[in-house]
């Protein structure tokens, strides 16, 4: 009763805090943006700027999305950069049809499982050298380009050269997660104070003090000269496998110079008319559409938004998923994963049948087989991206190259050390990823380009925004702005097995009576949490224009013209 009580004068303090608006969700912080000819959403107001800026000289929806990416990895590095993989669905208004992109990298080809074993290591760790897997960004930019860009590189990168030169001012999110900074110059990592602080006068800035990058500024001049080669096969190259094998780590010249991105073909369930696009494993993507096809077959034209019944089926389906994410997912290269059978109706009946009205455990269904960005773009021309792109666990593995001004990902802690498993350790593989952009078409035609960032919140954040707009009509700033929850404790792809029931982590919208009835449910209910940061695009085919939104968790904006 007292844990109940503590979380109710929580939220009801958080209530007096509330703004008011005169039309639309009171949860909602402002209103969509609505424009004619292009939008960007990005999570920095000043990359979405530089996003626009390319849409007004001319360039495409593709331009954009690389010119506000290149300026995300300068601007929040503490989430992304070119040290990190890139994924991105295209809507083509040439072909009318979607591109998947998945431009995440492998495992060092040297490096293998024996080598964890011999080590009596039971999981791979979170920094350092062995988490580091080849950089996919870069060849994501250059493959988006060629296929559907209209402007050549060197202008595409010039105004994130010019932001790394002269500075910029950080915003107050990226200016308190950048404190990590600190924490990996304090536990000894190389080039941390060179690249992050030496470079902004001797100490790290500040909220509203301008930030600076030159080895960044001029790794991207040399990317723009030299094209995907000068990253993957030149002197940059050389540096960065050098680096990283000095600190006991496998990456090699080999491994960088044979990276290619893969273009693959998006994978979609229909809810409710609406057909929700995500990209196959190695990411997570499909489980917001298994989610999403048991959560079909019930009628919430009479569950309320928020409720206790809203929250449970959602929960149960959400540990149904993500059971089967633990088993089967994995890099489709290596592993048998059985995607057809995993979206069919048939199962999503089968497995319905397994919820009660209180919380439960689940197991992976018997099958017959074997800190990030998101940002959106679209264009006058009716083109539209989304596009996701990360380092892992904010800045990434603690590895900075020498002068090069960014940081490697350690996507490579997501392998399970498990042997037999989907996703175990192999040389050459790409591991399980948790980074999914997303899209909704409506009869064949493009509807909304949206994301959700967080970890292992995503899927769930996907969920929850198509049920806003579809089932709760919810308008795209309502659909990111309205209270969020999130389920922890399931299964995971690296090996760990699910905590019991888990526990239910919600934002201080949710009202108290769903908390009361969640706790009847037997649930384990927890305030608090990390609930990702949404941007969405929606074409209203009706009026002919765009409609942005940007939440407010994070520092981002929403912008068209």
């Amino acid at each position: 009763m007292k844990h109940i009580l503590f979380i109710y004068v929580i939220l009801f303090s958080f209530s007096l805090q509330a703004q008011d608006r005169l039309v639309g969700k009171s949860f909602a912080t402002r209103s969509e943006v609505i424009a004619k000819n292009g939008m960007v959403a990005t999570s920095h107001p000043l990359a979405t700027q530089v996003g626009l800026n390319i849409l007004q000289q001319g360039g495409n929806a593709i331009d954009a999305a690389i010119a506000a990416n290149a300026a995300l990895g300068l601007m929040e590095p503490t989430g992304n950069g070119i040290g990190g993989d890139l994924f991105a669905i295209v809507w083509d208004a040439k072909t009318q049809q979607l591109y998947g992109l998945n431009a995440s990298g492998r495992s060092p080809k040297s490096l293998t499982l024996e080598y964890f074993q011999k080590k009596n290591m039971d999981k791979i760790p979170s920094y350092g050298p062995l988490p580091v897997s080849v950089p996919g960004a870069v060849d994501g930019w250059f493959e988006l380009s060629k296929k559907f860009g209209t402007m050549n590189m060197a202008d595409i990168l010039q105004p994130a050269i010019s932001y790394a030169e002269e500075g910029f001012p950080l915003t107050q999110l990226i200016a308190y997660y950048l404190g990590s900074v600190n924490r990996f110059e304090a536990q000894g990592f190389d080039n941390i104070k060179a690249t992050y602080i030496d470079q902004n006068g001797g100490k790290l800035p500040k909220e509203g003090e301008l930030y600076k990058n030159p080895f960044l500024a001029n790794t991207y001049k040399s990317i723009a000269k030299g094209g995907r080669d000068a990253f993957y096969k030149g002197e940059m190259a050389k540096t960065i496998t050098s680096f990283v094998q000095e600190k006991g780590g496998f990456l090699s010249m080999e491994d960088l110079a044979s990276h290619q991105s893969e273009w693959v073909e998006p994978v979609s369930i229909n809810y409710r008319g609406y057909d929700v696009w995500e990209l196959p494993p190695n990411g997570q993507g499909i489980a917001a559409l298994q989610m999403l096809q048991i959560l079909e077959t019930y009628d919430f034209s009479k569950i309320k938004f928020g409720s206790e019944e809203h929250l449970h089926l959602f929960t149960e389906v959400k540990k149904i998923a993500f059971e089967d994410r633990a088993k089967y997912y994995a890099d489709m290269d290596f592993a048998n994963v059985p995607v057809e059978e995993l979206l069919s109706d048939a199962y999503a009946k089968k497995r319905k049948e397994e919820i009660t009205d209180r919380a439960g455990s689940y197991s992976a269904g018997v099958i017959s087989a074997g800190e990030t960005i998101y940002m959106t773009t679209a264009d006058k021309h009716g083109n539209m991206v989304s596009l996701i792109q990360s380092n892992y666990r904010g800045m990434g593995s603690g590895m900075v190259p020498p002068k090069l001004g960014f940081m490697l990902q350690d996507r490579g802690e997501l392998f399970s050390l498990v042997e037999g498993q989907a996703n175990t350790y192999e040389p050459g593989k790409r591991p399980f990823h948790t980074i999914i952009p997303a899209f909704i078409t409506k009869d064949g035609k493009p509807w909304v380009s949206f994301g959700v960032m967080g970890g292992d919140f995503q899927p769930q954040g996907h969920a929850q925004i198509v049920m806003n707009l579809i089932d709760f009509g919810m308008n795209m700033q309502e659909a990111g702005d309205a209270p969020r929850w999130e389920h922890r404790g399931s299964s995971s792809p690296t090996g760990e097995e699910a905590n019991g029931t888990g526990e239910v982590y919600l934002e201080s919208g949710i009202p108290f009576e769903t908390i009361r009835g969640l706790l009847s449910r037997r649930h384990k209910v927890m305030y608090g949490g990390y609930f990702g940061g949404y941007q969405g695009i929606m074409w209203d085919g009706k009026n002919k224009v765009y409609r942005g939104a940007s939440e407010s968790r994070k520092d981002g904006q929403a912008a068209g013209y």
